[in-house]
């Protein structure tokens, strides 16, 4: 055993991180990049942090659109939690979709979801169709 204390972790972290990012695996696997997302390191790992309330409440809801639409899409039960593969080709290849959708732009997952809501006034209008057909086709990178 390494007697590495994940508990003392996840409170150091906590302590850290005064308001969490719901797309920090996207970001953490370099598949978006985020104007108001801040990387701390933290006991040898990286972490993302948010900078900006009003930003972290939209991506908080486009997440649990994202969610809430990618089960079909990726065959999933309701009940079932979300595995490491299939949240990140909920998360990289929703946010990807949507920029797609959005005609384009430079992956800024603040300015995309901004952009989103001003187009179609709320998260909850977005295309989702447009958008799930880029989380069902999502490939993550393979590991080396």
């Amino acid at each position: 055993m390494s007697g590495y204390n994940e508990t003392a972790y996840q409170e150091a972290r906590d302590a850290v991180i005064a308001i969490q990012c719901p797309f920090e695996r996207a970001l953490l696997s370099r598949c978006v990049n985020c104007s108001v997302a801040r990387r701390l390191l933290l006991a040898e790992r990286e972490a993302i942090s948010c900078s900006d309330a009003a930003a972290n409440q939209r991506c908080i809801r486009l997440h649990e659109a994202l969610h809430r639409n990618a089960r079909f899409a990726l065959h999933m039960d309701p009940d079932q939690p979300w595995p490491f593969g299939k949240e990140i080709r909920a998360q990289c290849g929703g946010l990807l979709g949507l920029q797609e959708a959005l005609g384009g732009g430079d992956g800024d997952v603040a300015a995309l979801v901004r952009v989103g809501v001003e187009r179609y006034g709320t998260v909850e209008a977005l295309p989702y169709s447009e958008i799930m057909r880029a989380v069902a086709h999502y490939e993550p990178r393979k590991r080396r």
